[in-house]
């Protein structure tokens, strides 16, 4: 007689009716879940690509930013140095410098260690603050100059400590130095009530450096005087001088030349340039339809018109809406839509249009959007507004789909659960009776074959 197989085993027979039970939602539940998240990571590289680009637009061509840069260079660096924005006026100026701007720095010798208690102020022309001298143990010389570094509210005076040895005999100095040049800007101690009562003020006190304004002439010594605290002048619009020596008596005046920086010019245009063609690259990427035959994948957005019409919409708004263009600027399109800079044509076009770069590009500000800048970072806010941008909506679908994927997920696991639990109750029930019936058949066998015998 024959006997009834059970070698199987149940648990991976039910897995295997359980999985092919779900296995047709469960592969669509799969490739839509996957679509998702591959859609929520194009999106963020999308959003980091524009917003990275506005950015650079931001910088280049804001608030009081163009892509034309001007310098402003003096004829002796070793008595001042300039800068210039963009709204300078070209031009030539003299200026003679008489005087630079000092801070006082003082010292106080004849100091010996003196007994806590009182107060000390120290000022610096209107400011104040106070230094309590606390503690038990003598002060020295070093702990005054710590506690004056370390005072709350001294955001003007610095304190240090110089030693010198005269005849084998060492001496400690205080030297006070201010941190605000102009002569309005002197050192002053008070005591209150402390053993130093008297002492500063009668101690041997040396002023190391006064304090002094800048004094500089409009042309020759003997023009138009200007008098300040500061060594910073902001005497012509758009340029900030920063005078660093003064001139010998009998000098002639500086000039300082203002102009169009042709190499920042350039360095600015080049930077825009080069951020336009990364942006474009990844947003190529992204819409790319793929070649199956070179074995290129298509791109997140292959199918999105919406993402496809974004980046044309780039390509038209560079072309301008003027009678001027890119190009006459040396700012080229490519046969691949990515552009190019031809700096001799740049030079030469802002040579004859020094002004007709910056009307072109415009300003990318958000408050007065202009030219070419403003259009590019207007557009981008559409996908990139935080509060109602295109990026932030989809993502905001994708998030709203991808928590109904997990809720399917959820139920179609339990669905697997309670087809495995069905199907394995079944098979181990099964494979029980089976077990049973081939022990019975065996008995028979046995028994029938005795038979014979």
């Amino acid at each position: 007689m024959a006997s009834i197989s059970t070698n199987y085993d149940p648990t991976t027979t039910a897995q295997a009716l359980a999985t092919s039970s779900t296995a047709a939602r469960q592969e669509s539940l799969t490739r839509q879940t996957t679509a998702a998240a591959t859609t929520v990571k194009a999106l963020t590289t999308l959003g980091s690509t524009l917003t990275t680009f506005q950015n650079t637009l931001a910088s280049l061509s804001g608030v009081n930013k163009t892509m034309s840069a001007n310098s402003a260079i003096f004829s002796d660096t070793a008595v001042a140095s300039a800068t210039a924005s963009s709204s300078a006026a070209a031009g030539s100026y003299a200026f003679f410098v008489d005087k630079v701007a000092s801070a006082q720095k003082v010292s106080f010798s004849g100091l010996t260690d003196f007994a806590a208690g009182g107060t000390l102020t120290f000022g610096v022309g209107s400011a104040s603050f106070n230094v309590p001298l606390t503690g038990s143990a003598p002060w020295t010389v070093r702990d005054l100059a710590a506690a004056i570094n370390g005072a709350s509210g001294n955001t003007t005076l610095s304190a240090s400590v110089v030693t010198t040895t005269t005849a084998g005999v060492a001496t400690s100095e205080l030297v006070l130095s201010s941190k605000l040049t102009g002569e309005q800007n002197t050192i002053s101690v008070t005591t209150t009530g402390t053993s130093l009562d008297g002492l500063l003020d009668f101690a041997d006190q040396h002023e190391l450096s006064p304090a002094q304004d800048a004094e500089v002439y409009i042309g020759a010594k003997g023009g138009t005087l200007i008098k300040q605290a500061s060594n910073t002048l902001n005497v012509i619009d758009g340029v900030t001088m920063t005078l660093t020596q003064a001139q010998a008596a009998g000098s002639a005046p500086v000039t300082l030349t203002v102009g169009t920086d042709t190499a920042k010019t350039t360095a600015n245009v080049q930077a825009f340039v080069d951020a336009y063609n990364k942006m474009k690259a990844a947003v190529d990427g992204l819409v790319a339809p793929g070649d199956p035959t070179s074995g290129s994948s298509a791109g997140a957005f292959a199918s999105d018109s919406g993402v496809r019409s974004l980046r044309d919409r780039m390509v038209s708004l560079l072309r301008g809406a003027g009678a001027t263009s890119l190009a006459s600027f040396g700012i080229l399109a490519t046969r691949d839509g990515t552009l190019s800079l031809d700096s001799t044509r740049l030079t030469k076009a802002l040579a004859t249009n020094p002004t007709g770069l910056d009307t072109l590009i415009g300003s990318a500000a958000s408050a007065t959007p202009t030219g070419i800048a403003g259009q590019l970072q207007t557009y981008l806010k559409v996908w990139t507004n935080s509060v109602n941008g295109q990026i932030g909506s989809r993502k905001d679908a994708i998030g709203k789909l991808q928590m109904t994927l997990t809720d399917r997920q959820t139920t179609l696991d339990r669905q697997y659960d309670s087809a495995y639990a069905r199907y394995l109750a079944q098979f181990t029930k099964l494979q029980s009776i089976q077990s049973s019936m081939s022990y019975n058949t065996s008995l028979f066998d046995a028994m029938f074959s005795n038979s014979k015998d």
